[in-house]
């Protein structure tokens, strides 16, 4: 039935008549994609050069005082993000020079507090996405590859440094956890209740719903499908105004920020990957015509006042917008999109670039920088503009495939359908069919998620196994047998338009 979906989604991409306003502008020739591929390449290796001479083994690059500083956890983190843009970009050579340098010099038995999210999304992924990429890159792999390797076996390791941040009494994790000593802080994860009460498709909130679908192709998961389309239905009802998507209060429904974040621009590609174009590419010109306004997204805009808000007027060279240009030039072929990404190109270079890299800018309205280029320019928003203007890449285009050995047998890798994790780190779905072990593994990973979440052994003056604490629930993980009983958007205690927020993440001021 999935697969069923999902086919009838692509079908809807191929066929779908598109009509925007504009839409007639400049097409682009074989010669200006090729022109625009070059320049990307140029911008790449002006960044990340930069990084190598003035801030490695740093995470950063600060761009502006040409050193470097440590953010996310002191991993060299720009090069284990960039490591699968190299690849992407050709560069074989130093993509193996680099995955070699990090085997020598990467130590996750360090003493700082890393983010749960962020060490997942870029560490985890950006060794995940290398290994998977390590043969087409030239690299010699290990008997047994894709299920064995020296940069698989280090994102297993980081991963596994993240899973202390799992042990509260709910399941739901801690926002950084301490790499040595796991130590979790930052959130209260306790009492689950709602600190702030806006309800939203940007931040905090934004990757969980970009999950639930690339979530259902990767894991084949119908269920997580069904989610999405479930959260969508409320969006649309709630928070959906003229093509802008609002800030709504999360019990009455009624707004509450009539602003658009930067983090939002992402929606537009989602869209396209379940079949909603129409809506998609009028929402993508929304957005569009904030960057034509300031060559760039600041953080937060208000929509009735058609202007920044205070204290949120940066852009750090967020991709979401790129991402989205790609996805839809994909889907339709317009040439629009790629109108986007030369703006992009022409922004960046006259407002960003900078004699070691590209400055995160910290005020749109008068374009002074700030010193800081965070890793994911170089994995996200280089990586997504340079394939906006190469369609063909193998990455978007079905091309030679590779042979693969699983645990029982022999699986073919490479034969199209890479998955982005947000961000932009391109996984193989077939690795993850090829490697798994089914019944075994995921009884395994089960076991563990029940063991992390289960709630402290109660003291002499605690209260009765049978009593629940306040604020306690039981695992997330199910056990053993059991099966969802309930609804996912069940939520008796609140009126339907709070559903929308139970499993997400608001938004507040002072965040």
């Amino acid at each position: 039935m999935l697969i069923r979906l999902l086919c009838t989604a692509v079908l809807a991409l191929s066929v779908f008549p598109l009509f925007m306003n504009n839409a007639t502008g400049h097409e682009f020739t074989d010669s200006d994609m090729e022109h625009y591929r070059e320049r990307i390449k140029t911008m790449f290796y002006h960044a990340y050069n930069n990084y190598l001479d003035n801030a490695f083994p740093y995470d950063e690059l600060r761009p502006l005082t040409c050193d470097g500083q440590d953010t996310w956890g002191s991993f060299s983190l720009t090069l284990i993000d960039a490591l699968d843009t190299l690849l992407i970009l050709g560069n074989h050579s130093e993509f193996q020079r680099v995955a070699s340098l990090l085997q020598d010099t990467v130590d996750f038995d360090i003493d700082v507090n890393a983010s749960v999210f962020e060490t997942n999304i870029r560490v985890v992924g950006g060794l995940l996405s290398a290994h998977l990429l390590s043969k087409r890159a030239g690299m010699e792999v290990e008997s047994g590859w894709p299920c064995a390797g020296p940069l698989l076996r280090m994102a297993e390791e980081a991963a596994r440094k993240l899973l202390p941040a799992f042990q509260t009494q709910t399941g739901m994790p801690y926002g950084t956890v301490n790499l040595l000593k796991g130590v979790g802080n930052h959130i209260d994860v306790l009492t689950k209740k709602w600190v702030a009460q806006d309800a939203g498709i940007g931040a905090g909130v934004d990757s969980y719903f970009e999950y639930l679908v690339k979530g259902a192709i990767m894991l084949q998961d119908e269920e997580l499908l069904t989610m999405f389309h479930e959260y969508d239905k409320a969006i649309q009802n709630y928070t959906r105004f003229d093509d802008w998507y609002l800030w709504v209060q999360m019990h009455k429904g009624t707004v509450s920020m009539p602003v658009f974040q930067s983090l939002e621009a992402f929606w537009p590609g989602l869209q396209s990957m379940v079949g909603d174009l129409d809506s998609a590419v009028r929402t993508f010109m929304n957005y569009y015509s904030v960057w034509r306004q300031f060559g760039g997204l600041p953080e937060f805009y208000n929509i009735p006042q058609g202007y920044t808000v205070d204290k949120r007027e940066g852009y750090p060279l967020r991709p979401e917008l790129i991402e989205s240009a790609m996805y839809l030039f994909k889907a339709t072929g317009d040439h629009t999109f790629l109108q986007l990404g030369r703006d992009v190109v022409e922004s960046l270079e006259t407002i960003s670039r900078v004699d070691c890299g590209y400055a995160s800018v910290k005020d749109m309205r008068d374009h002074k920088l700030d010193n800081r280029m965070e890793s994911f320019f170089l994995a996200e928003t280089i990586k997504y503009l340079y394939l906006l203007f190469d369609p063909s890449n193998f990455l978007l285009q079905p091309q030679a495939w590779e042979e693969g050995a699983g645990p029982s047998e022999d699986c073919v890798l490479g034969a199209g359908g890479y998955i982005f994790n947000t961000e932009a780190h391109p996984l193989d779905p077939a690795a993850l069919h090829c490697c798994s072990r089914r019944p075994q593994e995921r009884q395994e990973l089960q076991d563990i998620l029940l063991h992390l979440s289960e709630p402290p052994a109660p003291t002499q003056d605690s209260q009765s196994e049978d009593t629940p604490m306040p604020g306690q629930s039981e695992s997330i993980a199910l056990k053993p047998g059991a099966r969802r009983t309930a609804p996912v958007l069940s939520c008796p205690m609140q009126p339907f338009s709070a559903r929308l927020s139970v499993l997400g993440q608001v938004f507040s001021d002072n965040t």
